[in-house]
């Protein structure tokens, strides 16, 4: 599938970028290493201009440029991929994981499939001496690729929002907690926007909660049209969400947060085309003062209701960093 977007939208949809290790996947990775015999084996994925690894074993790198990485040859080539001896393959010989640390000599990798299709990475196996690999290693390799995609599967299950698609809170406060560890780490900028649908209770109670279930399901699909490949939309309260802005300042906030707020008034809800729903925002940027990730959502939260408080249907940027709630 020569789709580039929507491989893009479908590793995305899955939330695995910059996530701490989790042991599901790395029992695999160890699995690989005992079952083939190798020193080094990793779950690599794929995205614009790099691969990071979900979970490696036998070597420290976390991630590289897309440039360099086999896993990106394993996606194009549409199946397993098995490289004997990479210091004469002409397509690795000078590449910096051969000629260096992990000093990579043999590669086999089978690619991770989506549901839908999308090969957005690979399960694969390392050795530091020239090795082949059989027919049975290779298939069982591509019996664990399967495996890690099905455990891709039930995790999106387990951290989305039923209803609306969203990442629920817990899963949100996670994926904003490694964001503070990355900010802290390389200095990435990134901005939370939080937002509140303006009068909720009166759509409720005027039309139902069957109704207002529809609201929710209509203004969440609005949002992750507009979501861009690194952003993370969440779920954080009954008619409260939340968007991860990576790379955004604070000025790049408040313009993103000012186009959420000007789509969501724009909704058309079917059991009702003349009902408009509006949104108040708080938006908080990360510092270096924000330290865990409820800090951040309370600072956004203060804005949030200052938005509320001074006519609703307006966004507000954080002024300060609230203690720990």
């Amino acid at each position: 599938m020569a789709d580039e977007p929507g491989r893009l939208e479908t590793l995305r949809r899955y939330n695995l970028r910059d996530i701490a290790p989790e042991s599901p996947f790395d029992r695999i990775t160890s699995l690989v290493r005992v079952v083939l015999d190798v020193p080094m084996a990793a779950i690599s994925l794929v995205d614009e201009h790099r691969q990071w690894f979900k979970s490696r074993d036998g070597f420290d790198a976390s991630e590289t440029t897309r440039e360099i990485s086999f896993c990106t040859h394993t996606i194009a080539a549409r199946g397993p991929m098995i490289v004997t001896d990479a210091r004469i393959d002409p397509r690795f010989n000078a590449n910096p994981l051969v000629v260096g640390p992990p000093n990579v000599v043999s590669y086999v990798g089978a690619p991770l499939v989506s549901r839908d299709g999308y090969q957005i990475g690979s399960l694969c196996a390392l050795d530091r001496v020239p090795r082949d690999y059989s027919a049975a290693e290779v298939g069982l390799l591509a019996k664990f690729s399967a495996l890690v995609v099905d455990t891709f599967e039930l995790r999106q299950i387990a951290t989305r929002d039923f209803l609306t698609g969203a990442l629920s809170r817990r899963a949100f406060l996670d994926t904003a907690a490694h964001a503070i560890m990355r900010h802290a780490r390389d200095g990435q900028e990134c901005a939370l926007l939080l937002f509140d649908l303006d009068h909720f209770k009166a759509i409720n109670d005027r039309h139902g909660h069957a109704a207002g279930d529809v609201v929710l399901e209509a203004i969440s699909a609005c949002c992750q049209t507009l979501l861009r490949a690194p952003d993370v939309f969440g779920r954080v309260g009954g008619e409260e969400f939340a968007v991860l802005l990576p790379g955004a300042g604070p000025a790049a906030g408040i313009a993103i947060a000012e186009r959420f707020r000007v789509a969501i008034a724009n909704v058309t809800v079917a059991f009702d085309p003349d009902l408009r729903v509006t949104a108040s925002f708080g938006v908080a940027s990360l510092t270096h003062a924000i330290v865990t990730a409820d800090e951040w959502l309370a600072g956004a939260d203060i804005a949030l209701f200052a938005a509320k408080d001074s006519g609703r249907n307006r966004c507000l940027e954080a002024t300060a960093t609230p203690e720990a709630v």
